[in-house]
């Protein structure tokens, strides 16, 4: 699509003084800001996006299902959302891994991150010459074909698979959409290198886009931490942060996770690399529930890494998600030696990092257990974060050691 894509006089209007965030240049806008709707504009069309008393604000992609009714593409009154465009931005995106991520950190990155790069609502994650992408907008739902076409030109990949089957698409009010798209299938799962260490990777089915890219850095950080240490992986999905712990010297590792097919890959990993695989031990199980048992066992731990799925996507989910936080970082303290090390996360979006570190602390005062704060994690470079846009920080992670 062309210019045609622009809704003819299509243009939401604001209520008085509701410009303040897009002047900041916040790329959502909600649905409680607007005051009118003109030209009545269809899902994924381009509007024109005014302050109450008529300036022009932004052009942005209108979703009339979600309370997020229109993502901004630009600022720029003159330039227009098209293919020019996006191919700009895909092309800065290209450009910004090619100068952050060196050749040694692998194959496998993210090279379109939505909102960060100008392009809300896309997700581009090459794996090898797989290019998995989601498309979780309705704008750039509009514009799938000519963003695909753009992905598979300037990344070369041999196949794209597409994921757009989570919860966000579905808020947009857009059918779950998953499968190769384009080239040959994979004959089996698709191999990558991270940082010297191999992982087979189930790009069809696997979580988010079939691994998380976006903890590449604190896995290799993890790992230099692990030498002459007995560990335990909480919420290990298929090894990530138990094939760095062995890799550094990890004495052992006991990694937990509840779906046992992410278990059976992650024993392939670690054949993978050649690890005897007496240093690791796998268990099939609840990590809430297991933390305890642990507990009863009189289990203790050098090196502790949580890494749980999102438990609040939004912040109307953050007491709950509060609880279940507490609850495993307070049952994982009490698995922990004087001197042991916790590396825990967060990728809920609706938790920020001081309510997170509130909820670890107050675990902490619980459990009986001084902590010392040694380090923060964030995501990898290749999930960059405007500062415009702070739902971007999704991931926080804290290197505790207790005293």
């Amino acid at each position: 699509m062309g210019l045609s894509n622009v809704g003819a006089g299509a243009q939401l209007t604001l209520k008085p003084s509701r410009e303040r965030s897009l002047l900041r240049r916040h790329p959502w806008v909600f649905s409680g800001a607007i005051d009118a709707v003109a030209g009545s504009p269809q899902s994924g069309a381009t509007v024109r996006v005014c302050a109450a008393d008529g300036k022009f604000l932004a052009w942005a992609a209108y979703s009339p299902a979600s309370q997020i009714r229109a993502r901004v593409w630009s600022f720029e009154e003159a330039e227009v959302p098209g293919p020019e465009l996006f191919a700009k931005r895909i092309d800065a995106a290209l450009a910004r891994r090619r100068a952050d991520i060196p050749a040694e950190a692998g194959n496998a990155m993210r090279l379109v991150h939505g909102e960060s790069d100008g392009l809300p609502g896309l997700i581009a994650d090459r794996y090898g010459d797989a290019l998995v992408v989601q498309v979780l907008s309705a704008g750039c739902e509009s514009w799938r074909e000519t963003l695909v076409a753009m992905l598979r030109e300037k990344s070369g990949c041999l196949r794209i698979y597409e994921r757009s089957d989570t919860d966000a698409r579905e808020l947009e009010g857009l059918p779950a959409s998953s499968g190769l798209i384009f080239g040959p299938a994979a004959s089996g799962p698709v191999r990558i290198v991270e940082h010297g260490v191999e992982y087979e990777v189930d790009v069809g089915s696997g979580q988010k886009t079939g691994f998380y890219l976006d903890q590449r850095e604190n896995r290799r950080r993890f790992g230099r931490l692990a030498a002459g240490r007995d560990v335990l992986d909480g919420f290990c999905y298929t090894g990530g942060f138990t094939l760095s712990a062995l890799t550094g010297g990890a004495r052992s590792v006991l990694a937990i996770d509840s779906s046992a097919q992410a278990l059976a890959q992650a024993k392939r990993n670690l054949e993978l690399n050649r690890i005897a695989p007496d240093r690791a031990q796998w268990l099939d199980a609840d990590v809430f529930q297991a933390l305890r048992r642990l507990q009863r066992d009189e289990r203790r731990f050098d090196l502790i890494v949580l890494d749980p799925p999102k438990f609040a996507p939004t912040s109307k989910d953050a007491a709950r998600a509060a609880r279940g936080y507490k609850d495993i970082n307070l049952n994982a303290l009490k698995l922990l030696r004087p001197g042991g090390l916790l590396a825990t996360f967060s990728c809920s979006g609706g938790v920020s990092a001081e309510l997170f570190q509130k909820i670890v602390a107050g675990a902490a005062a619980d459990a009986g257990a001084p902590l010392l704060l040694r380090d923060r994690y964030r995501s990898a470079p290749d999930h960059p974060v405007r500062i415009e846009f702070q739902e971007g920080e999704y991931l926080k992670g804290l290197l505790l050691e207790r005293n």
